[in-house]
């Protein structure tokens, strides 16, 4: 097939044959093949995948959630930023400090939610990353791929309680990594850096109390270290001056 590298053609060849039109868009990226595939034909393909003796990826390595909310919005100024100094600012209010009614949209993405998996056939040696959309925006639900690779279990609750990503048919979907209290999913573009409660042991209750949190948002503008035309200047003169002395 034209387009791929000469090591990726036959697996590109072979996911064609196997997976034909359940394969929306395939493409190579620094050496690997990236196939998207529609939550439709998600838990189809993965069985495909994992046993067809042409493709044989019975390992699943990774698997992880991506929101474009607010995809290509620069806010910080680089091509722009001057040569000396640390002036590089922050333009307006950027994922996690704007107003709800505020909040970037993904303009030009058609779906705001991506799960992305990786996996490898011990047999051949390669690797294949999966692209899928969740459908609805507000409720993005993808069925589960534990029944396929188990390995996923703990991946796809981590990409529930991280974006909000529901796995229909995983079988104990519960948060693995933020507390049991926990309101939102703070990996969204539109989650508060600050959080949304605060959480400390009261002496007086002998217990655990959630608060509004009191922290105001602000942006921190790093140090950033960087050729600076006033300093590189200097040590030049002075290497000259040493030159000459």
């Amino acid at each position: 097939m034209s387009g791929f590298s000469p090591r990726n053609q036959q697996l590109a060849r072979a996911l064609d044959d196997v997976l034909g039109k359940r394969i929306e868009e395939l493409g190579e990226y620094r050496g690997q093949l990236t196939a998207r595939v529609s939550a439709e034909h998600w838990l189809d393909a993965a069985w495909q995948l994992r046993d067809h003796p042409e493709l044989d990826f019975a390992q699943l390595t990774d698997l992880c959630g991506v929101d474009f909310l607010g995809f290509g919005d620069a806010e910080w100024e680089t091509a722009a930023a001057t040569s000396s100094g640390y002036s590089r600012g922050v333009d307006g209010l950027g994922p996690g400090r704007f107003a709800w009614h505020e909040r970037p949209e993904a303009a030009d993405i058609p779906n705001r939610f991506l799960v992305v998996v990786h996996l490898l056939s011990l047999s051949t040696n390669r690797r294949l990353r999966l692209h899928c959309f969740a459908p609805d925006d507000e409720l993005p639900v993808v069925p589960s791929l534990v029944e396929v690779y188990n390995s996923v279990n703990w991946f796809e609750r981590e990409a529930f309680d991280l974006f909000g990503i529901v796995f229909e048919g995983h079988p104990d979907l519960r948060r693995i990594l933020t507390d049991y209290g926990f309101i939102g999913h703070p990996f969204r573009k539109d989650f508060p850096l600050i959080g949304n409660v605060t959480v400390r042991y009261d002496e007086d209750k002998k217990r655990v109390v959630y608060e509004p949190v009191e922290i105001e948002p602000r942006v921190l503008v790093p140090r950033v270290i960087r050729a600076d035309n006033r300093y590189v200047d200097q040590r030049l003169q002075g290497a000259e001056g040493r030159e000459h002395g």
